[in-house]
């Protein structure tokens, strides 16, 4: 069993939200909470055999996306990995399509084809989790490569975690973008582990921004528990990439509540640091600072947790009553030649 190690989460400060007015503050309030309760619900309904396969849930994590999203503009591209579910609904993908998709049902957002870790929206440029371990990285740089060439204004997120950033093909796409100067904003969400063994332990560089400053890349880190940190660093690198100036690089430093995935009991971490982590969820502190900042009512919180309760509710009733994909539907949306010698009957 990996020895139990104490990280040092960054102390509770005055959120940076503070700058922001009611609009704002409930934009990241309301999708983190429903980002919350999506993945607690996929908790219970895999517990209860609905869900099968892996699951990786982004609890904790919800301020990610919740300043992504504030941050980017419509015509924006993110790729991301396999923890993915709040990346997703921070796209637009709705509660029904995802959660059908977790059920395997024919009305997911890939068919039911996909499951946890391989959602995909190409109308708003969700351009999909991701299971193979730090492979995103050269898809989300030949996206930015794309929309260089097109002469676009847009640029592409490519997201990875920790353990990703140990891959080569990060090293190879890190020097590819910034010989060419491409369009796009690699984020490393830095939840301190690669599955159950801590970036203490798997590297001597310990502050991963500064993976990016052999490359000369501006890199720098920023707090992930709080969505406006995060909002403010995506707006500052999308304007340093969108004046032309080639790549940009985040270490978000973040944590996940609950186990790699459903199966993983995360022995590996202590009581005591989880809890210091949870002592600064980023719900809670959105919600008591619009409460203290009198932005917002106590009637208009709960009416937020009401509706998002329902469309939870409303989602996961939509899965039950969907059905499974048809037999037939395992030979579309592939890519073969029907011609090519060697297919038999």
């Amino acid at each position: 069993m990996d020895t139990v190690v104490e990280k040092k989460p960054g102390t509770k400060k005055k959120s940076a939200a503070s700058a922001y007015g009611k609009e704002q503050y409930l934009f990241w309030y309301e999708l983190m909470l429903r980002i919350r309760r999506f993945e607690e619900r996929a908790l219970m309904m895999y517990g209860q055999q609905k869900i099968r396969g892996f699951c990786h849930v982004y609890i904790g994590q919800e301020a990610v996306s919740a300043g992504l999203e504030s941050a980017l503009i419509p015509g924006d591209g993110i790729v991301t990995a396999y923890r993915q579910h709040g990346i997703a609904l921070g796209r637009g993908v709705s509660c029904r399509a995802a959660m059908a998709e977790l059920y395997g049902k024919e009305t997911g957002i890939v068919k039911g084809k996909g499951g946890s870790m391989h959602f995909f929206y190409a109308a708003n440029k969700y351009f999909g989790g991701n299971g193979i371990v730090g492979a995103q990285i050269p898809i989300g740089t030949g996206i930015a490569f794309a929309e260089k060439y097109k002469g676009t204004n847009n640029l592409c997120v490519t997201m990875f975690g920790d353990g990703a950033a140990r891959q080569g093909a990060l090293y190879e796409s890190f020097n590819m973008a910034m010989t060419w100067k491409l369009p796009v904003l690699y984020i490393c969400e830095n939840n301190g582990y690669a599955m159950g063994t801590s970036v203490e332990r798997t590297s001597n560089v310990e502050e991963m921004w500064k993976i990016g400053l052999s490359f000369e890349m501006p890199s720098k880190s920023v707090d992930g528990m709080d969505p406006a940190a995060v909002h403010e660093a995506i707006q500052e690198a999308a304007a340093h990439i969108r004046a032309g100036h080639g790549p940009y690089y985040l270490e978000i430093k973040t944590y996940r509540y609950k186990g790699h995935s459903v199966s993983d009991p995360a022995k590996y971490r202590s009581k005591d640091e989880v809890q210091q982590y949870m002592d600064l969820d980023p719900i809670k502190t959105v919600e008591d600072l619009v409460l203290s900042k009198k932005l917002a009512s106590e009637a208009e919180i709960q009416a937020i947790k009401d509706r998002i309760k329902e469309e939870i509710d409303d989602a996961v009733q939509f899965a039950e009553n969907s059905a499974y994909p048809d037999g037939k539907e395992l030979f579309t949306d592939n890519y073969i030649q029907a011609d090519y010698p060697y297919i038999t009957d």
